[in-house]
């Protein structure tokens, strides 16, 4: 009985630690893709073509709904490891 216990204690830990994985990778996902989007905006097209903010903020917005993207195809990925 012991060597069952332990085994359902490892998967449970196992379980758990990926669940902190995944949610660390989403809140990373969402930060890079913000940043990314906004770096693209501001110092690649605005500082160039002299359109500040317009660049920035069209660029921002693309990066945070692209963080929202990978934020599903993660949430979808994992219902489907669940079934």
């Amino acid at each position: 009985m012991q060597k069952k216990k332990s085994a359902n204690g490892i998967k449970g830990k196992s379980d758990f630690f990926r669940f902190i994985g995944v949610a660390s990778t989403v809140g990373i996902n969402m930060v890079v893709s913000t940043f990314v989007g906004f770096a693209i905006g501001y110092w690649l097209l605005d500082s160039y073509l002299d359109t500040l903010p317009w660049f920035t903020i069209i660029f921002t917005i693309a990066g945070i709904a692209t963080g929202f993207l990978q934020l599903f195809r993660i949430a979808k990925k994992a219902e489907e490891r669940n079934e």
